[in-house]
């Protein structure tokens, strides 16, 4: 796993109602290393719909928990000066293994919807999002400049 980037497992609990859980708390310190939430967005997806490539320069971090359907969440390092540059993180979260996803902003970032119906996704973000000035780079999702280390290719969201 890339340095900053993080997998909290989430409770579900479950009785004849439906289902209750805690998606993010504040006395989770450890996990958000004392972070404190700005915003919370709220996204949906059709299947296959690709949200990406971006990132954030003035240190934003993501969480980011998908509530409804199947979603491959992918981090890339491409800091020339980092021990960890051109390494590509694949993260496979859903409704049905409840997690949270610590994402540094300063990697860039995307999702895919990869089930058979749409996706639900929550992100909880560190910083409030500037109309005027957006904290946010952004990259085509076919990039070529992205590379996936396993083939040595240009990342291929369908694979």
């Amino acid at each position: 796993m890339l340095s900053g980037v993080r997998i909290l497992n989430i409770k579900k609990n479950l009785d004849e109602r439906g289902v209750f859980a805690e998606i993010l708390r504040s006395d989770w310190d450890n996990f958000r290393n004392n972070e404190t939430i700005q915003q919370i967005n709220f996204s949906t997806s059709k299947p296959g719909v690709i949200r990406a490539w971006h990132r954030h320069s003035r240190g934003q971090t993501d969480y980011i928990s998908v509530i409804r359907g199947r979603v491959k969440i992918c981090i890339y390092d491409d800091d020339p000066k980092s021990k960890t540059n051109g390494e590509l993180n694949e993260i496979i979260v859903s409704d049905e293994n409840l997690q949270l996803v610590r994402v540094p902003g300063f990697y860039w970032h995307g999702t895919q919807c990869i089930g058979e119906t749409g996706s639900c996704t929550l992100y909880f973000v560190t910083r409030l999002y500037d109309y005027a000035n957006p904290d946010e780079e952004r990259r085509p999702s076919d990039d070529p400049t992205i590379i996936n280390p396993k083939t040595g290719e240009p990342y291929d969201w369908k694979h």
